[in-house]
């Protein structure tokens, strides 16, 4: 994997976590989104690889399919890490 590619496919990947994040969990900057989709492409072809995936010719959709998963988690996690609630309350 190039370094390149890896940011590239994370930008892509994390702005599809946050859209498949359950709720409202769109609550992150966008930074910590692109950081949540890099990780997910890693870890998710990591996770990949280690449940025997060995890759196809072609696009691999089940590997992809896996980084979106792992980076929407990524995404709910740093949301929930984050804090930040755009509720308002009164005093």
């Amino acid at each position: 994997m190039e370094i390149i590619g890896v940011i590239v496919a994370g930008i892509v990947i994390g702005l599809l976590g946050k859209f498949v994040a359950p709720g409202n969990r769109d609550n992150i900057p966008l930074w910590l989104t692109i950081v949540c989709g890099i990780g997910g492409v890693i870890i998710g072809w990591y996770v990949y690889t280690a449940f025997g995936g060995n890759g196809s010719s072609g696009i691999d959709w089940t590997r992809w399919i896996v980084a979106i998963v792992v980076a929407a988690v990524l995404v709910v996690i740093a949301s929930a890490l984050t804090g930040r609630s755009r509720t308002r309350t009164a005093l």
